[in-house]
């Protein structure tokens, strides 16, 4: 059993001790502390390469079919494991409320049985010939072994996003968690004990152990969820490398609440939207357009709502727990002060809850009055904050939800069939939801445009990410082509001017 006072890390089946510089994971609701977990060493790093890369050689020339049986298996194990005391880590780690860490963890089996059946379906294509007798086609290989670099706020599922299609295309793979988030993730590596041994890896440490493995010339793919600086420190590093990478880099969603919204609904939604996980997904909505026929109905309707959710502990009966961290509050608290300095109105929340100050908690905060050039609509504010501008009509707020280095997500609320066509074509975001916003589906591509990454997780694209192509010419009947050396004299150029 995984103990969460003794520094480990995990190649499957087991975990191994680790002796790197040691840290004390605290409660970030109470600052009580939850466990240690050391950085992975050189000669544990060391370990972890060979070990998977040896088992990938074996994994790779395993048949479709026998791979697929096996990630059932591997996704009915997940589905038949305790994952409660999993959920109470990830709780106590980083603040998720206890019902979204189990609804996290429900989702991760279904994407194992989705690649197994995508990686089995399609392993190919096969053309039409460019000339007779010959069978021309192509056919996908692994890469070899992939490194997986995780962020805090989803730390088991978004690993499994690339796990999964990375496994299924024949690889192997290391898994660095998030620091934050490091003991749920170690805990829930018990689940890939299915696997054949030393197939998959979970080594703790930060930006050095991530760096390294990288550099590696025992890796050949990675994948990176986290902020735009590291994400391009990661990139460049990959490129460096001619190592394929996955990069989702978060953002700053808008969200246009349209003169044609529902606006109970609307309001609903963007509560959702605005502070699930106190704020802390990466298609959160931030900023909100709302076109001024509808304004103030929608801020009254948002603001009873807003005003309704329960501040407190994960474990308790709560929808808003506290942030990662103190550096994460202190961000939110300076684009909320710069945005009360430029003009900004907080009509709700802005402060820090009565009674919550040893945790880093922040109230659930709606800002009305907000402007472009407010650092909050220019940076990612991760955070229970719901920046609200005010728009004259529905292409105005088309254009300013377009003004934004990010595009990983947007979303609109209207009853209106011409504005939900329009804005899913003219909103420039890798993921548009019409009415319903958030929603991810493992058949269909996940990843943003512009700054907010490249490549693309889940679907046919997200198993792409992590197998390569083969071009296979076979004339099954040799025979002398006349194009081969030598040309025939005719061919060659007269001297007359002429062809």
């Amino acid at each position: 059993m995984f103990d969460t006072q003794q520094p480990c890390y995990f190649i499957n089946p087991g975990f191994r001790p680790c002796s790197g510089i040691v840290h004390q994971v605290l409660d970030p609701a109470n600052q009580q502390p939850v466990g240690r977990y050391a950085d992975g060493m050189p000669e544990d790093i060391q370990t972890v390469l060979a070990a998977v890369n040896q088992a990938q050689r074996m994994w790779r020339r395993v048949d479709a079919k026998s791979r697929a049986r096996i990630l059932h298996q591997l996704a009915s194990a997940i589905e038949s494991a305790d994952l409660r005391r999993c959920a109470e880590l990830m709780t106590c780690e980083m603040g998720k409320p206890y019902p979204e860490a189990m609804g996290e963890l429900a989702n991760c089996a279904p994407v194992f049985r989705y690649f197994a059946e995508m990686a089995r379906d399609d392993a190919g294509k096969v053309a039409g010939t460019t000339q007779v007798g010959s069978f021309q086609y192509a056919r996908y290989e692994p890469l070899g072994v992939s490194v997986h670099i995780m962020p805090f706020n989803f730390p088991v599922l978004l690993m499994c996003w690339t796990v999964a299609a990375s496994l299924a295309s024949g690889n192997g793979c290391i898994v660095k968690p998030a620091p934050a988030t490091t003991l749920c993730t170690l805990e829930f590596m018990r689940c890939f004990a299915a696997l054949p041994e030393g197939l998959i890896a979970c080594l703790p440490g930060g930006a050095a152990v991530a760096q390294t493995l990288i550099e590696s010339d025992q890796t050949h793919a990675v994948a990176f969820t986290g902020s735009v600086g590291a994400a391009k420190a990661v990139a460049l590093a990959a490129a460096q490398r001619m190592k394929p990478a996955v990069i989702e880099a978060g953002g700053s969603d808008p969200m246009i609440i349209s003169a044609h919204a529902p606006i109970d609904i609307a309001a609903a939604g963007a509560v959702t939207a605005a502070f699930h996980l106190s704020g802390q997904v990466c298609t959160s909505a931030e900023r909100f357009y709302v076109v001024d026929a509808v304004h103030d109905a929608f801020v009254d309707a948002l603001v009873t709502r807003t005003r309704a959710l329960r501040v407190g502990h994960g474990l308790g009966k709560s929808e808003i727990g506290p942030l990662v961290s103190e550096a994460a509050r202190a961000k939110v608290i300076r684009l909320v002060d710069d945005a009360r300095a430029k003009g900004a109105t907080v009509v709700t929340g802005g402060r820090i809850p009565p009674g919550l100050e040893a945790g880093w908690f922040y109230e659930p905060t709606v800002l009305t009055g907000v402007t472009d050039g407010m650092d909050i609509v220019r940076e990612e504010c991760f955070g229970p904050v719901a920046s609200i501008c005010r728009v004259a009509n529905f292409d105005e707020a088309i254009a300013r939800a377009n003004d934004s280095p990010f595009g990983l997500g947007a979303s609109i609320f209207t009853t209106s069939l011409d504005e939900a066509m329009e804005a899913a074509d003219r909103l420039e975001a890798g993921m548009v939801w019409v009415n319903n916003p958030m929603i991810d589906n493992d058949a269909l591509p996940f990843g943003g445009w512009k700054a907010s990454g490249m490549g693309r997780e889940l679907s046919r694209q997200g198993l792409d990410a992590f197998r390569r192509s083969k071009m296979v010419i076979i004339d099954h009947q040799p025979a002398l082509q006349e194009w081969w050396y030598p040309y025939p004299d005719a061919w060659f150029h007269d001297g007359s001017g002429r062809t």
